[in-house]
């Protein structure tokens, strides 16, 4: 059975991240010492948290994972096609995060080369360019913001991987069928850990703006599925909120990863710690 963490934020980030991935089984069981691990953010724009992976957030994961023994902390995104997604990181202050003790490795994946790979078992999305920095990570661990989104209805987990994908190729992604695509797209994506910040979430429109409200939690999880459909049930308290007809096991996106066997099938295959 699969385990989803669902933690207060209190005073400490580090501390409630540390949490919510301690009762998942800690960071030693996804994070070896000598390895080189690449957290996925999500700098699509550079508008505001929750829009936006918030520095201080992924500054406290850099330094769980370096505590674990990593050898190499690496950070990397690439920002919706019409922005630069250097100038994304800069307007943000991300690569003030090299000026940490033991810094992490920024890339911006644009300026680097693409793979090309293919699909197995997709109907809609058979092959695609992603970066090069899915091979030279041992880790990968996806750190989504939870909000909703105008086109997908919902952006998490599922969703983030849109940005290991080269730019050029996200304009047919978004013309149809987009939430099977992206799901299909996780198909070739492996991580090893997912950690949600949920402490600001969008209710409505997004992924750049919408109306915020403050959840205040921590979520962990080592399946995409779970922690997608646990974020859609948080978004989903809120009154006013654009998800509040749909369910969660329905949404496109989640019902063909069901079928892809990306993660768990049904709320009985992973059990909530909180």
């Amino acid at each position: 059975m699969k385990k989803l963490a669902k933690v207060k934020f209190e005073n400490n980030l580090k501390e409630s991240i540390f949490k919510a991935v301690d009762l998942i089984g800690g960071f030693s069981q996804f994070v070896k010492k000598g390895e080189v691990v690449l957290l996925k953010t999500n700098f699509n724009t550079a508008d505001p948290f929750p829009a936006s992976s918030e520095p201080n957030f992924i500054k406290a994961v850099v330094e769980l994972v370096y505590d674990c023994g990593a050898k190499i902390v690496m950070i990397g995104d690439s920002s919706t096609m019409s922005l630069n997604t250097r100038r994304v990181m800069e307007k943000l202050k991300i690569f003030d995060l090299e000026k940490m003790e033991q810094p992490p490795r920024i890339y911006v994946f644009e300026e680097r080369e693409w793979t090309k790979k293919e699909i197995p078992e997709a109907k809609y999305l058979k092959k695609v360019l992603v970066t090069e920095f899915l091979e030279r990570a041992d880790r990968l661990i996806l750190l989504p913001c939870l909000k909703t989104h105008s086109l997908a209805k919902f952006t998490g987990s599922l969703k983030l991987s849109v940005g290991f994908m080269k730019p050029i190729q996200r304009v047919s992604l978004h013309l149809s069928r987009l939430q099977e695509k992206l799901a299909e797209l996780n198909k070739i994506i492996k991580p090893d850990l997912i950690i949600m910040d949920a402490r600001k979430c969008f209710i409505n429109k997004g992924p750049a703006q919408g109306e915020i409200r403050e959840p205040n939690l921590i979520l962990a999880s080592d399946d995409r599925i779970a922690i997608d459909v646990e974020g859609m049930k948080i978004i989903q308290s809120f009154k006013g909120n654009s998800l509040k007809d749909i369910n969660p096991w329905e949404l496109p996106q989640i019902k063909r990863a069901v079928e892809l066997d990306i993660g768990v099938k049904n709320e009985k295959e992973y059990q909530l710690m909180q």
